[in-house]
């Protein structure tokens, strides 16, 4: 009789056991969630913070769609901002191997949505929080189905997590200066100023950075390109108050409908508003023994020329 209650007894502790423990296993709901953390702007727009986010799921495909929505979705907070523009259309993604590929709308690229700083910064958040996920080491953003590219026209690549370690820790890398640029008029004759504040790193050289925006086109009504738009600038450098800039042949070979000195003073000009430049040297692949457009010879340093307009208005 005795025996019989003691298998009972442990018949019924087994039990016990096999209820309790399957109590412990409650939290399987927990195990299909993972914590990771959400990127965006911090309170003055300079660098990055971040929030914790716990998802609902640890399916890759499904972890991925979550979190996008979430970097997408502007905080319930003042002290944080998305880093995205809500003016930009995000349109899907895909992953080969350990890539992960991102697809934006034009609005990416148009800099009233998304200036240089907000950019570079939306572009750290974003890798920094989609490389949490198992499996993705790298992710490449593309724009209108074409890869993205820097103020160069350079693609911008893959990009890593370590690749943004600066960026986050150094909210000063960033500056705003305002330029003084000039662009043809509408007869391709005469010279107008624009006024252009932009943003730009602290350790970019800022007669580069002139000729870059050149490139880049008036983004004024009543001024019109001096500079073929897919020009190449190989060099810039500055000595003795010269400034000597190195083009690659697009220069000299694509032809704008303006007068053959305003592309030559439209670059000396603006670079004159420098207090570092005095004069310009223009180079074609490292040579100035050059005749631009047949008529003017590169063989010489260019100084300001007021007579065509190149003055503020």
């Amino acid at each position: 009789m005795r025996y019989r209650v003691t298998i009972f007894a442990l018949l019924f502790l087994v039990g016990v056991w096999a209820v309790s423990g399957c109590g412990a296993k409650e939290p399987e709901q927990e195990e299909m969630a993972a914590v990771y953390r959400i990127y965006y702007l911090n309170k003055s727009w300079t660098g990055l913070s971040s929030q914790e986010y716990r998802t609902n799921t640890v399916i890759g495909s499904e972890v991925i769609e979550e979190l996008m929505e979430q970097f997408m979705t502007a905080p319930n907070d003042v002290e944080n901002h998305a880093a995205l523009s809500g003016k930009v259309g995000y349109q899907g993604y895909r992953q080969e191997q350990n890539v992960l590929y991102l697809y934006f709308d034009a609005g990416y690229n148009d800099r009233t949505n998304m200036g240089p700083t907000r950019e570079i910064l939306c572009r750290a958040a974003l890798t920094k929080t989609m490389t949490q996920i198992d499996g993705i080491d790298y992710i490449s953003i593309y724009v209108a189905d074409q890869p993205l590219v820097n103020q160069d026209g350079q693609p911008v690549g893959r990009m890593a997590d370590s690749d943004f370690i600066e960026s986050i820790s150094d909210v000063n890398t960033f500056e705003r200066s305002q330029l003084l640029l000039f662009f043809a008029d509408e007869t391709g004759g005469e010279l107008v100023p624009e006024e252009r504040e932009v943003v730009h790193s602290i350790n970019s050289s800022m007669e580069r950075l002139i000729v870059e925006e050149l490139i880049k086109g008036p983004q004024t009504e009543g001024r019109f390109a001096t500079i073929p738009s897919d020009t190449k600038l190989l060099n810039v450098s500055v000595n003795e108050n010269v400034c000597y800039i190195n083009f690659d042949s697009t220069f000299v070979s694509s032809l704008l409908e303006v007068k053959e000195y305003i592309p030559i003073y439209s670059i000396v000009n603006s670079l004159c508003e420098l207090s570092t430049v005095n004069r310009v040297q223009i180079m074609i692949n490292g040579s100035s023994d050059v005749m631009f457009r047949d008529v003017i010879s590169l063989n010489e340093q260019f100084e300001r020329n007021l007579e065509i307009g190149g003055t503020e208005e």
